[in-house]
C-alpha cells in the first residue's frame, strides 16, 4: 500500500543553465544546503536572533552572526578568523568531545546566552571569548597553555566555569578571580567530566551543574580505575599511535561515580549517598527552581529501572519522586521541566507504550497525562508559564515528520502550528512568545523563519529560496522526487519506504539499498539529507534506483516497534530488510539481480549481516565502520539492547556476524576510520582475518587517521566515489 506524500514541485527558471550533478560538487563550496544557518537561538530578551552560518569561502568554518527582530536585518557580529586563525589545535579530550557531540567545521562552533540577555559566551580553540552587548569587541577570559573545556556561563552571568587538567574550575567574570572547586583531578580520578559512556551513550555531555542563585555548584567524581584499559592504534598516513584507552566493553566493569554539591562562597561540599550499589549509572542531573533541591536520574546497570531522586541541601535528605521501569529497557530523555509555580513539573514518559508528556508535582504524585495516542512526542520545546500553554514537537500526524504542536496543563487536544510540510526543528524565546523555525523537506534545503506563539509567521530570517542564485538551482533539471510508502511485513506492521527512481526508466535497473536499521535512528522522513540525500540524487542519475526502508527497532514509532530488538540484534532488522527486498522485486523496471546495500556504523553491521544471512536477495554491499561482535562494543549502549554478556552469551553469540559468514556469496567492501575510537577498528581487522582464514575474497578501503565519522572534505570525495566505483563495477554500471 503506498502512502504518497504532497511535495512541492522544484521549478528550474529558464535562466539558468542546467548543470550535471557530480560528487567533486557536493563538497564544494558554496554548499549546495544553500545559506543554512546553525545553532539558532532566541536572545533571552526576545529582540535578536543569533546563529552561527558558515563561509561563503568555507562552508565549514564558522561566523557567528545576528538578526534583529525590530529592523529586520542580520550583521555579522564576529568573524571568526578575526579572533583566531590558523588550524585549531584542539586537545584529545575536546576531538572525542565534539565527535561525540557531532559538532563539525572550526571557527565558533558553540555559544551561550547569559540569562538576561546581555551577554555572550563563546569559546574558540581551548579559550574562551566575552560579548556584552552594547560594547565593541569580545573580551578573552582565558588565555592559558590548558586547553579548558565545557565551558559555561553562570545563571546569573557572574562566572564562567570550565574543565582544566580533569578539575572543576570557576572564574568571576567582573574580578577575574579564578577559583578551582576540585583540586584532586589527576589520573584515574575526573570531576566535573561526564565519563565516555555518558558522552557517548547517555546524550550528557557535562558533570556539573549550576544552582540557579549561584551559590551551589553540583559535580561529578569519576574514577575510571575500574574500567579495563585497551591498547588500541590509530594508523596515521606517516605514524601509528598506540592508544592506552580506558573503555568499558560490554560485559565488564565501568567507571565509579559520586555526587558532591559544593557551596561556592564558604567552599563547604556535601556528598550525595546515591546507594551501596556502585554498579549503576548517573544519567542527568537538574535543579529546582528553589536553588535547595538538586535532581538526579539514577539508573540500574541493566537500565530497566530508572528513577528521579531528590536531594535537600539543607537538610541533606533524599527523596525518591518517581520511578520508571520496563522489562527490555528505559530510554533516556531530555523532556523535563519545572514549572514556575514551584511545585509541578513535566516529565515524558513511555509508560504506555509511547513518549507522552506527564504532570507531576514536585514530590512525585502523577497530576495527569498531557498528551496521548498512538504517536510519539519528540521533545518538549517551551512552556509558557503566564498562560499553561506547552509546546512540544511530536509525530502526531504522519511518523515521517516532526511538527510543532500547542496543548495546555490541563491535556487538551493537540493543535498543530507548524504549516509547512517536513522536519522542524524548533527554538523558542525565554518567555515562549516567539520561535524560530527551521524546516526542510526532502526536496527542499533548510529554511528558517521566525514566528508569533500562535504559529502566525512574521518573517523569514532565511528563505533560501530556490530562485536563479541559489546553489542548487543548476542541477534541478534532473532532481528526482522520491515516492514515500508503506509495506507490510510477515508479522502484519507496516514499514515505511523511500523509492528514488531514475528520471528515465530504460529496461531493468540496479538498486542500492541504503540503511541504518538500529535503534534512536530513522532513514526514511521528510527532511532534507544534506550530502548523503545529494549523493542519493546523483545515483539516481547514474541509473540507479535507490531504496531505504525502517525497520522495527528504529525510532518514531513507538517502545513496541523498537522492543523486537531486545537480545536478538541483527534478526527481525534483516527479516525487514527483505521485505522490502521482496517489495522491489515486484517493481517492472527492478533487476533483482543487482540489489546491493550499503550502510555506516549500525548500518554498517546491518550490510554485512544482510550480505551473509540474506545472500541471495543482496547481491553486493559496501560496509563502513561496522560492529562486527557486539562483545566489543561500549557497555550502556550494547547492555540495553542485548543484556549483558556474562548471562546473556548465546545472544551475543548469535547477534555477532562472525556465524554467518558461510553465507557470503556476493562482493563485499569493508571501510573503517583507522583511529575509530567508537567502534574500534578491531571490529573490521577481526573480521578481514575471519574471513581472510575461510578463505572469502572481500575488498577493503581504510582511511588512516580519521575517526568514525570519517570527515573532511577531500576525504569526502574519495570515500564517495569509492562507494559508488565499487557498485559501478559489479553492477556493469558507466
Amino acid at each position: 500500500m503506498k502512502k504518497a506524500l504532497l511535495l512541492g514541485a522544484l521549478m528550474l527558471t529558464n535562466t539558468v543553465a542546467a548543470e550535471k550533478l557530480t560528487i567533486e560538487r557536493i563538497y564544494e563550496s558554496p554548499s549546495l544546503d544553500g545559506s543554512s544557518p546553525r545553532n539558532l537561538q532566541v536572545a533571552p530578551d526576545g529582540k535578536r536572533v543569533t546563529f552561527l552560518q558558515g563561509k561563503q569561502s568555507d562552508y565549514e568554518r564558522l561566523d557567528l552572526w545576528e538578526y534583529n527582530i525590530a529592523s529586520g536585518t542580520s550583521r555579522l557580529l564576529f568573524d571568526s578568523d578575526e579572533l583566531s586563525t590558523g588550524e585549531e589545535a584542539l586537545s584529545d579530550e575536546e576531538k572525542a568531545r565534539r565527535e561525540r557531540m557531532r559538532l563539525s567545521g572550526s571557527g565558533i562552533v558553540s555559544y551561550q546566552w547569559s540569562a538576561d540577555g546581555t551577554a555572550l559566551l563563546f569559546p574558540m580553540g581551548g579559550d574562551v571569548f566575552y560579548h556584552q552587548l552594547g560594547k565593541p569587541g569580545a573580551r578573552q577570559l582565558l588565555d592559558t597553555d590548558a586547553f579548558e573545556t565545557d565551558i559555561k556561563l553562570s545563571p546569573k552571568g557572574n562566572y564562567i566555569s570550565f574543565i582544566r587538567d580533569q578539575n572543576l574550575y570557576i572564574k568571576h567574570i567582573e574580578s577575574g578571580k579564578e577559583t578551582a572547586i576540585t583540586t584532586e583531578g589527576a589520573g584515574n580520578i575526573k570531576y566535573g567530566m561526564a565519563e565516555f559512556v555518558a558522552q557517548e551513550e547517555m546524550n550528557r555531555m557535562t558533570g556539573y551543574w549550576w544552582s540557579p542563585d549561584e551559590s551551589y555548584i553540583a559535580f561529578t567524581e569519576v574514577d575510571e580505575s575500574p574500567v579495563e584499559v585497551i591498547t588500541r592504534s590509530e594508523i596515521y598516513a606517516d605514524d601509528i599511535k598506540m592508544i592506552e584507552q580506558k573503555y568499558p566493553k560490554a560485559g565488564t566493569p565501568n567507571v565509579t561515580i559520586k555526587l558532591a554539591v559544593q557551596h561556592i562562597n564558604s567552599g563547604k561540599r556535601q556528598w550525595i549517598d546515591i546507594g551501596e550499589e556502585q554498579d549503576i549509572y548517573i544519567a542527568r542531573g537538574k535543579w529546582m527552581p528553589d536553588s535547595e533541591h538538586f535532581t538526579y536520574q539514577w539508573q540500574t546497570r541493566d537500565q530497566q529501572q530508572l528513577e528521579l531522586r531528590s536531594f535537600d541541601v539543607t537538610s541533606q535528605k533524599q527523596h525518591l519522586v518517581l520511578k520508571e521501569q520496563s522489562s527490555t529497557w528505559v530510554n533516556l530523555h531530555d523532556d523535563f521541566t519545572f514549572l514556575d509555580d514551584g511545585e509541578h513539573f513535566i516529565w515524558a514518559s513511555e509508560r504506555d507504550g509511547f513518549k507522552h508528556l506527564y504532570l507531576f508535582t514536585n514530590e512525585g504524585k502523577l497530576v495527569r497525562q498531557l498528551t496521548k495516542g498512538d504517536w510519539v512526542v519528540d521533545e518538549l520545546e517551551a512552556v509558557n508559564s503566564e498562560t499553561g500553554q506547552i509546546y512540544f514537537t511530536g509525530r502526531m500526524d504522519t511518523p515521517l515528520e516532526r511538527h510543532l504542536y500547542v496543548t495546555d496543563l490541563q491535556g487538551k487536544t493537540p493543535q498543530r502550528l507548524t504549516k509547512r510540510d517536513g522536519m522542524h526543528g524548533i527554538s523558542f524565546s525565554h518567555d515562549a512568545s516567539i520561535y524560530v523555525d527551521s524546516s526542510s523537506t526532502v526536496n527542499r534545503p533548510t529554511q528558517v523563519s521566525l514566528h508569533n506563539a500562535d504559529g502566525k509567521q512574521l518573517t523569514w530570517l532565511e528563505e533560501n529560496a530556490l530562485d536563479e542564485s541559489h546553489p542548487l538551482t543548476p542541477y534541478l533539471t534532473d532532481w528526482v522526487e522520491p515516492e514515500f510508502g508503506t509495506i507490510t511485513n510477515d508479522e502484519g506492521i507496516d514499514l515505511y519506504y523511500r523509492l528514488y527512481k531514475p528520471k528515465k526508466i530504460e529496461g531493468k535497473h540496479p538498486v542500492i539499498v541504503y540503511l541504518y536499521g538500529g535503534p534512536h535512528a530513522q532513514v526514511v522522513n521528510n527532511a532534507w539529507g544534506g550530502n548523503r540525500g545529494l549523493l542519493m540524487q546523483y545515483w539516481a542519475s547514474k541509473g540507479y534506483v535507490v531504496f531505504s526502508i525502517d525497520n522495527r527497532g528504529s525510532n518514531y514509532r513507538g517502545k513496541a516497534f523498537e522492543e523486537p530488538i531486545y537480545k536478538a540484534m541483527g534478526s527481525v532488522e534483516v527479516d525487514d530488510q527483505v521485505t522490502g527486498v521482496k517489495f522491489l522485486h515486484t517493481l517492472p523496471y527492478v533487476d533483482k539481480e543487482r540489489i546491493g546495500v550499503h550502510g555506516h556504523s549500525y548500518g554498517g553491521y546491518m550490510t554485512i549481516m544482510s550480505m551473509f544471512k540474506a545472500g541471495d536477495y543482496f547481491k553486493a554491499g559496501v560496509s563502513g565502520a561496522p560492529v562486527t561482535t557486539w562483545r566489543l562494543y561500549d557497555t550502556h549502549y550494547t547492555e540495553r539492547y542485548m543484556g549483558n554478556p556474562n548471562t546473556d552469551s548465546d545472544a551475543y553469540d548469535a547477534s555477532s556476524v562472525f556465524p554467518y559468514s558461510d553465507g557470503l556469496k556476493g562482493p563485499l567492501l569493508i571501510y573503517h576510520g583507522m583511529a575509530d575510537d567508537n567502534v574500534l577498528f578491531t571490529h573490521s581487522t577481526k573480521l578481514y582475518k575471519h574471513l581472510q582464514d575461510a578463505a572469502k575474497p572481500f575488498e577493503v578501503m581504510d582511511y588512516p587517521g580519521k575517526k568514525h565519522s570519517i570527515r573532511g572534505k577531500q576525504t569526502g570525495i574519495h570515500l564517495y566515489h569509492t562507494i559508488t566505483n565499487f557498485f559501478d563495477k559489479h553492477f556493469g554500471v558507466e
